[in-house]
């Protein structure tokens, strides 16, 4: 009854951190929403199992709308400007750590 898992066949896939084609098999869903258990309508993209071990776990609710809104993916330059200021806006000013 639940053997979709093994009859996907060894389709390939690519891994969004580091661009490495490995077989589905040897890769991890990664959902953008965070929600990768509601699968209907959805289509995942995918990490080696090197990239989503390096991954942090721990809860992202406002980080992945933060991006999207900050437009990842578009040029750095743009991207980190506006990434700033939403954190600023949101959080308050930004303040430089020593290590």
């Amino acid at each position: 009854m639940w053997d979709a898992r093994r009859n996907r066949g060894e389709e390939t896939v690519t891994c969004i951190a580091c661009g490495e084609s490995v077989g589905r098999s040897e890769a991890r869903e990664y959902d953008k929403y965070g929600d990768r258990w509601d699968r209907e309508g959805k289509a995942f993209e995918h990490l080696c199992k090197t990239c989503y071990r390096e991954l942090c776990h721990q809860p992202r609710a406002e980080l992945e709308a933060l991006l999207v809104e900050s437009g990842a993916g578009d040029a750095r330059e743009a991207f980190l400007a506006r990434y700033g200021a939403l954190v600023e806006e949101e959080y308050g000013p930004l303040e430089e750590h020593e290590p």
